[in-house]
């Protein structure tokens, strides 16, 4: 390529030159906003208002009937929920419930920043760990641990003559 038409595509190139005033947001546009960002970021500061725990169970109680339909997220959600600063707890007694909240928690987090005007709301799911114990289905096996909560059982068995089998 002769090096006259080199520089003089060199020359039609566009250049991009980044500022800080032209920055915009895509949901922004769609939207059909244009701001200045330095304004928006006050925007988005004024939106922190505090909410009280009933308003955030009101809120919640809504999200929960419109999800009505899918028993198994109504059932997750109907459950006890805990408050620490700006973060909402959920127990959830099994991955498949993490997997579950992993599913709608962006559409949560969004209604609940909403709805209460606070966009510093966080959803997170705890996994609440369970007591695993052996499950008991011999009658021997419910008699031996009958005998580890009161030993007297084990001395009345004995006077009578009593077998757990039976």
């Amino acid at each position: 390529m002769p090096l006259e038409i080199e520089s003089q595509i060199q020359n039609e190139r566009p250049v991009f030159k980044p500022s800080s005033k032209t920055t915009l947001k895509l949901t922004d546009l769609l939207k059909g906003k244009s701001q200045d960002p330095t304004t928006q970021v006050l925007d988005e500061g004024e939106a922190n208002e505090p909410f009280s725990p009933e308003q955030l169970h009101l809120v919640w109680r809504d999200f929960a009937e419109q999800r009505k339909k899918f028993q198994s997220e109504y059932q997750l959600l109907i459950q006890p929920i805990e408050i620490r600063g700006s973060h909402i707890i959920i127990q959830l007694l099994s991955t498949v419930q993490e997997t579950m909240l992993s599913n709608f928690k962006s559409d949560l987090t969004s209604f609940l920043r909403t709805q209460l005007k606070n966009n510093s709301i966080l959803v997170v799911g705890e996994l609440k760990e369970t007591d695993e114990r052996q499950m008991l289905y011999t009658p021997r096996d419910k008699f031996e641990y009958l005998i580890e909560k009161n030993p007297m059982l084990k001395t009345l068995r004995d006077r009578l003559g009593l077998d757990p089998d039976f």
